[in-house]
């Protein structure tokens, strides 16, 4: 494996393959582009040229390599090393980190194209050749967005399915039954480290040992971690389309005017209809050449009323008088009107009276996919940014969004974002020393305030973490890495698979999957019982839109039919899987890659009735 970056990601990637999926990297990275992995499996290699020409790519090994990973900022350097790498070997695999996700689709085509006919010699091992464009923003953005908002819930949605799943604080047992007894959502994903006494808990990590949370528990465990905060499995099901949501381009009609203009217009048109009634009432008049005479003095353009009827004459003064207030107030208006059409282009300030909205400091490539998701949940955001050319500054302007333009560390900035009234603090900038330092101003200005950072350094965030609950136990402190995150989606795309997504479980990051039975030795001719290793993997649900999909056996009736056509989530655990079925899995990452048959495990590719005598017993036979 070739992973060729210059930012965490690359490291993560790397590491990733190496422990996880026991794989032999080069890792192509710019002289001091990072810290070196302490990994037998991994060789570092430095370039100074940005893309990595060909001796560089050559050196590395992409002729006898199996996949290429191509992970710098740069989308056009991403596109530059992929045509380069794909002529001087046609069947390796190209795995490409880019922003645009419509170039990037146009990209993968092109260079599947360029691959020309597969050769059976070289594709004889089962890997593909093909070409995956994924993005660290896109998969990081909606774990992020579900951190900084409390209650809301993890969402995945990929590949036309939609899983959702949600985090239950210790004290919330779920909606009640009609029997009384709390809902335990349809899985148990995970155990938090929150419990009853401690809500705010550990936001351990793998490296966090007993304190770290844990993923994918039995029921035993389940029922043993009675006052633990869990996370569970709320629904599983096909995608909805849904319609486009409209963006606003421009000022709208109460935008053009403020309210004390268009009160004063009103009372003027109410005069001027006064004036007209009263006209026709004393004159005789018909109402619609009254409205007229009325208009035309109010305009000063009328004949004077010399010999007419005192009425009519006092009218005509009334209505000049009318006039030179309308004046006035028409210069106001249009002044205005040009006003709200200028700042319409411009960025909008935060509004006086914002309360409970979310401060999020940084537009880059994550900080943008954040606010887009943010805004898609209804959530009112006030985006802080000191480069005014930044990225996600065009998104801001197009969805209405206030910003605030300055260095976050400069006093003033997070007081005019209205951090004293926020309920939350997203610090997604790219420098951790950067995020820490908002985070510690915010919370003196916002003791209460929940804080999200991100951070890399799975130590650094640890120690952050016991630092800032220290100083404040009431208010609830996340750290989360948006290349730990990614990094699975990555690793497991340059293995030849792709995950659906994504959630993060503090620190820690659960994965789900589609895959097919056949070729699984852990899964295929098992129950579906037997196929679950707690800490490891868990089919969720079985795709019955597969292929000639197998009958299930006789089984208890359940509420199956109340699912999605072509989704089954409510298994029967006695239900045999067979090679035709396509399922839906949730992983850790050392499972995952034990599934794909690629980790060093002991009990790699062993059948469930070749497990140890210490796994745990399932109870359920075929």
């Amino acid at each position: 494996m070739v992973v060729c970056g210059d930012d965490a990601l690359a490291h993560r990637i790397a590491g990733e393959l190496a422990e996880v999926y026991r794989q032999d990297v080069v890792l192509v990275t710019p002289t001091g582009g990072g810290p070196d992995i302490a990994d037998a499996r991994v060789r570092v290699q430095h370039a100074d040229r940005i893309p990595p020409d060909e001796p560089t790519l050559i050196e590395a090994g992409v002729r006898r390599a199996q996949a290429l990973a191509l992970l710098y900022e740069d989308d056009e350097v991403n596109m530059r090393a992929a045509f380069l790498a794909r002529r001087l070997n046609p069947h390796l695999r190209l795995v490409l980190r880019m922003y645009n996700r419509n170039l990037g689709r146009r990209m993968a085509e092109l260079l599947d194209q360029a691959r020309g006919r597969p050769d059976p010699a070289a594709d004889g091992d089962g890997h593909d050749a093909t070409t995956i464009v994924l993005s660290d923003a896109d998969t990081a953005a909606p774990a992020l967005a579900a951190t900084a908002v409390t209650g809301t819930r993890k969402i995945v949605q990929a590949d036309g399915l939609l899983l959702r799943a949600a985090e239950r604080i210790p004290a919330e047992r779920g909606p009640a039954e009609p029997d009384g007894s709390a809902d335990p959502g349809l899985v148990t994903l995970a155990l938090l480290s929150s419990t009853t006494n401690d809500p705010a808990g550990a936001d351990g990590s793998d490296r966090s040992g007993r304190l770290a949370p844990r993923l994918l528990p039995d029921d035993a465990e389940v029922r043993a971690a009675a006052g633990h905060g869990t996370v569970v499995l709320e629904a599983i099901g096909h995608e909805p389309v849904l319609p486009r949501r409209r963006e606003s381009r421009g000022a709208s009609p109460r935008e053009l005017l403020s309210p004390r203009v268009r009160w004063a217009l009103a009372g003027v048109c109410a005069a001027v209809v006064a004036l007209a009634v009263t006209s026709a009432v004393t004159t005789g008049d018909h109402l619609l050449h009254a409205a007229y005479l009325t208009l035309l003095d109010l305009f000063a353009i009328g004949d004077p009323a010399v010999g007419e009827p005192t009425a009519r004459q006092v009218l005509q003064i009334l209505a000049g008088l009318l006039g030179l207030v309308l004046l006035p107030l028409l210069i106001a208006g249009s002044l205005e009107a040009l006003g709200a059409y200028r700042s319409a282009a411009a960025l909008r300030r935060p509004p006086r009276g914002l309360t409970g909205h979310v401060v999020l400091l940084g537009l880059g490539r994550v900080g943008t996919r954040v606010l887009v998701r943010l805004h898609e949940l209804g959530v009112p955001v006030v985006c802080v940014e000191d480069d005014p050319e930044a990225r996600g500054i065009a998104h801001a302007r197009t969805l209405r969004v206030p910003v605030v333009l300055g260095d976050v560390t400069q006093e003033g900035v997070l007081e005019a974002a209205k951090i004293h009234r926020a309920r939350a603090l997203l610090a997604l900038t790219s420098a951790d020393t950067t995020n820490l330092e908002a985070a510690l101003y915010a919370r003196t200005l916002n003791p209460d305030l929940l804080v999200a950072l991100r951070l890399y350094d799975d130590d650094f965030a640890s120690t952050v973490y016991r630092t800032l609950r220290a100083a404040h136990p009431d208010a609830l402190t996340r750290s989360r890495s948006v290349s730990t995150l990614a990094a699975p989606a990555f690793a497991t795309a340059m293995m030849g698979r792709q995950i659906l997504g994504a959630i993060a479980v503090e620190r820690r990051v659960l994965v789900f999957a589609a895959l097919d039975i056949a070729g699984q030795p852990q899964l295929e001719g098992s129950t579906v019982a037997e196929a679950f290793r707690p800490g490891a993997w868990r089919v969720l649900a079985l795709d019955t839109s597969a292929p000639d999909p197998p009958e299930p056996p006789d089984a208890p009736e359940t509420t199956a039919a109340a699912e999605p056509p072509g989704l089954l989530w409510d298994l029967h655990p006695g239900y045999v899987l067979h090679p035709g079925d396509r399922v839906v899995v949730a992983a850790t990452r050392a499972g995952l890659a034990e599934l794909l048959g690629r980790a060093g495990s002991p009990t790699a590719g062993r059948t469930p009735s070749e497990a140890p005598p210490s796994a745990p017993d399932r109870g359920t036979t075929r």
